[in-house]
């Protein structure tokens, strides 16, 4: 197999890193195909690895009896199972899986604590991935407390959006109502709602998103803080 090479990975993330960093992880960064709904990680349980998405991305969900909500999202920009294994954890409460299948690059967790040890850092950018992504979840713990059905869907479809090529998302609405903790009927309504605007384009399992301008309308501050900061520390590593 041809050795992976910086210049030609997909992940922002990676690419971010320094030459000297990324040569520290790329004899331990294998190519895996995803599937929807695929786990990654499994709540509380010990993680044994971690996931560069390259294609497609993933949800953050809460592990709850009465259900699961999503509390992040996480694609190319970034690294699934970042937070606690870079914490000092070896587990967490919270479940990951994937959203919309491609593909990841994956990292034990042993490899990448042993490569972090080895560089301040590499330790450094990731740790600030890290930050970015408690700054996402918590304008998603806003989004629910301060927009409606419309606003908090808009918002994932912009976030949604961010992490694919293309302009068309494929989903149910099912999984929509999972991922925002409402009513099918709630979901599929807000979908009318918003194409009735010509925010989007409605399709069986696939949603096209027309105009991102009259989605950003929507969402107030809840869109475009955690990515500001992921421009401000990572973007233009």
């Amino acid at each position: 197999m041809p050795q992976l090479q910086q210049a030609t990975v997909r992940n922002s993330l990676l690419k971010a890193l320094s030459p000297a960093d990324f040569a520290l992880l790329r004899p331990h960064l294998e190519p895996m195909t995803t599937q929807l709904r695929e786990g990654l990680i499994d709540a509380n349980q010990p993680i044994q690895e971690l996931y560069f998405p390259e294609v497609g991305f993933a949800s953050v969900v809460t592990a709850c009896t009465e259900g699961q909500i999503e509390v992040g999202l996480i694609g190319r920009e970034g690294l699934v199972g970042a937070a606690p294994v870079l914490l000092g954890s070896d587990r967490t409460p919270q479940q990951s899986f994937i959203q919309m299948s491609g593909e990841v690059l994956r990292i034990s967790a042993l490899e990448l604590r042993a490569a972090v040890r080895k560089s301040s850092k590499l330790q450094d950018v990731l740790l600030r991935y890290v930050h970015t992504l408690m700054v996402q979840i918590s304008m998603t713990v806003y989004a629910h407390a301060a927009l409606n059905l419309e606003g908090r869907l808009a918002r994932w479809l912009l976030m949604c959006h961010d992490r694919i090529d293309g302009d068309e998302l494929v989903l149910t609405h099912e999984f929509l109502s999972m991922m925002l903790g409402v009513q099918r009927a709630g979901v599929t309504l807000a979908l009318q709602n918003l194409e009735g605007a010509g925010r989007i384009k409605g399709r069986r399992k696939r949603v096209q998103i027309l105009d991102r301008s009259k989605l950003e309308q929507l969402v107030g501050g809840s869109y475009g803080v955690a990515e500001a900061e992921y421009a401000r520390l990572i973007g233009g590593a």
